[in-house]
C-alpha cells in the first residue's frame, strides 16, 4: 500500500510542470520571512531593532547589513539569482541569528523561534543542494538546473 502511495507521489512531484511550480513556491515560501523581516527593519523599525541588537550584545552597525541581506537576499530566493549563494548565508544568518536573540532563553517563545531559526536552516539547505529549479534566474542566466 505505501509503495502505490510512494509511487503515486513522485510521479505526480516529478512531473517538469509540478516541479517547476513547486520549487518557485519553496523559493518564495522561504523567501518570505526575510523579504518582511528587512522591509520591517527599513522604517519605523529600525531604532527598535537598534536598540535590541545593542541590549543582545550585538553592534548595531550590523543592521545595515542584516537589512541588506535579508531583504535582498529574500528577493535574490524569489527570483532565482544566486540560489544555492544566497541560501547559503541565509543558513548561516538563520542559525547564528537564533543562537544570540533566541537560544539563551529557557522561555518557550524563545525556544519556538529558535527551532524555527533552525526549521529554517534546514529548508534553505536542501534549496542550496537542489538549486533555484527551471523557473529562475540561474536556469536563465547560468543553466542551473535540477
Amino acid at each position: 500500500m505505501f509503495q502505490v502511495i510512494h509511487g503515486t507521489v513522485t510521479r505526480f512531484l516529478t512531473q517538469a510542470t509540478i516541479a517547476n511550480v513547486l520549487f518557485l513556491l519553496a523559493r518564495v515560501l522561504l523567501a518570505s520571512i526575510f523579504v518582511m523581516a528587512g522591509y520591517n527593519k527599513l522604517g519605523v523599525g529600525y531604532e527598535g531593532t537598534a536598540q535590541y541588537m545593542t541590549s543582545m550584545g550585538v553592534s548595531p552597525l550590523l543592521l545595515p547589513l542584516t537589512i541588506a541581506l535579508e531583504l535582498g537576499g529574500g528577493i535574490a530566493l524569489i527570483l532565482g539569482w544566486q540560489t544555492r549563494t544566497i541560501a547559503l548565508l541565509l543558513v548561516g544568518f538563520s542559525v547564528v541569528t537564533g543562537i544570540i536573540f533566541h537560544g539563551d532563553s529557557a522561555e518557550q517563545i524563545q525556544q519556538i523561534m529558535l527551532m524555527k531559526n533552525i526549521s529554517m536552516a534546514g529548508g534553505l539547505l536542501v534549496l542550496a543542494l537542489a538549486g533555484a529549479g527551471r523557473l529562475s534566474l540561474d536556469r536563465k542566466l547560468y543553466g542551473d538546473s535540477v
